[in-house]
């Protein structure tokens, strides 16, 4: 079942507004759980963190800054 442009552009709102500071809060608490590592290494650990969460997503990020496909252009219009 493929998702429609609009449904697309909803869900990534939602989880921008929704799910990522969920995430953040999530791996704040995590790392905080360890004692506290070098600064190189906690700073590998949320750039880490950062990317990991989108990759389940891409396919709802992806396209969503474009115009619809599916709307009628101004061309096809008689």
């Amino acid at each position: 079942m493929a998702l429609s442009h609009k449904t697309r552009k909803r869900l990534s709102i939602l989880l921008l507004v929704v799910w990522l500071p969920l995430y953040i809060a999530v791996a704040i608490r995590v790392v905080a759980l360890f004692d506290r590592p070098p600064i190189w290494a906690e700073l590998l650990v949320y750039v880490g963190l950062g990317f990991l969460w989108a990759i389940p997503f891409k396919v709802i990020f992806k396209g969503v800054g474009r115009e619809d496909p599916d709307a009628a252009s101004d061309d096809d219009r008689p």
